[in-house]
């Protein structure tokens, strides 16, 4: 069969450094010609947010910032950055620092310099998330895609373990579901698979040894590959599960989706041969869907959905919410029963053949 293909690869700059973020936030800025900055900066890595203070001409500072993105925050953020005529969006943080800041973005046209002190990825993206009424409604826009990311991998050492490595497993569901996306291709496929084996690895030295820091640039590094992948392939079925049950139920966006991946994976993975291999490869040989099921205790993160606060009540609802935004390019045929049966085994933390049979 002849190669045939689409690819859209988006373009930003990428300042990779250990120890380096203010140096490199103020580079980034500097050449963006940022004078009048809105920060938008979470409770994580004070330090590094003092220094870079010292560095950059903040006009206003948001500290506020909570998962999901309400919309009332975002159109709060929004005001804000129109009141004080910023001229650029910086934020230090994780995904829903950067989230927040993609909306103002989105709204008011100004370039976006994103640092990230997690390994959520969507510093990659040109995708938007935010919340009302209990629903999240996602998008793409190309004016919400960082000008510039800043990575540093001290900053995430302000996250406890068990958070850092179910960061880590958010990113590897950006690699895996991009395997079965709309927009899959052999490019992106290259980039999750990369992305994978170096996530792996680099997942399971984090959490035997939380201050081993070439493990957490190894972690940073495979959550950049597997976020571009994402980026280009767009969301698969397990990011339209995850991003319905975030805005119905507010469940912890990282454990979430650590949660249910081996779920969809063993569910999908024997219609999508060719994805189920590379996840298998990338975890020594084991098939792909216990294998995330195993790492996923190996690395201490809860077993069920119901551990993060989600009632058994909720399921039947939840299946039917997410049911209309499951994409066609999804590789086994999904009905209302088949996503009820996963998000009931997801929810219990039931053995995956309860979805795969």
């Amino acid at each position: 069969m002849a190669l045939s293909f689409d690819h859209r690869t988006l373009g930003q700059r990428v300042l990779f450094g250990t120890d380096a973020a203010a140096d490199n936030v103020a580079t980034a800025v500097g050449d963006l010609g940022g004078q009048r900055v809105l920060l938008v900066a979470d409770a994580a890595a004070p330090e590094v947010v003092a220094r870079i203070l010292e560095r950059v001409p903040v006009a206003a500072r948001i500290d506020e910032v909570v998962q999901h993105v309400p919309v009332e925050n975002a159109e709060a953020a929004v005001r804000l950055a129109r009141e004080v005529d910023a001229d650029l969006v910086l934020t230090v943080g994780g995904g829903s620092a950067t989230g927040l800041g993609k909306v103002v973005a989105r709204d008011t046209a100004l370039p976006l310099v994103a640092v990230p002190t997690t390994f959520a990825g969507s510093e990659a993206t040109d995708v938007w998330g935010q919340t009302e009424d209990g629903r999240k409604v996602t998008g793409s826009d190309p004016r919400v895609l960082p000008r510039a990311i800043i990575y540093d991998a001290a900053l995430s050492r302000s996250l406890p373990a068990g958070l850092a490595t179910a960061s880590g497993m958010n990113a590897l569901a950006h690699a895996v579901d991009g395997f079965w996306a709309p927009r899959a291709d052999p490019i992106n496929r290259a980039l999750g698979t990369e992305g994978i084996r170096a996530l792996v690895p680099g997942l399971r030295r984090l959490s035997a040894d939380p201050d081993d820091l070439g493990a957490r640039e190894q972690t940073l590094y495979g959550a950049y590959l597997a976020a571009v992948a994402f980026a280009s392939a767009g969301s698969g079925i397990h990011h339209k599960i995850c991003h319905t049950l975030g805005g119905a139920y507010n469940l912890s966006h990282a454990e979430m989706h650590a949660i249910v991946l081996p779920y969809v994976t063993a569910f999908v993975a024997p219609a999508a041969p060719d994805a189920a291999g590379r996840v298998s490869r990338a975890l020594g040989g084991v098939p792909a869907g216990p294998g995330l099921l195993a790492l996923r205790a190996e690395l201490g993160i809860p077993a069920g959905l119901r551990d993060l606060g989600m009632r058994e009540g909720d399921i039947a609802e939840a299946a039917e919410l997410a049911l209309p935004s499951i994409p066609p390019s999804t590789p086994r045929p999904v009905g209302l029963n088949d996503l009820t049966t996963l998000l009931r085994a997801a929810w219990a933390g039931a053995p995956l053949e309860e979805v795969t049979a």
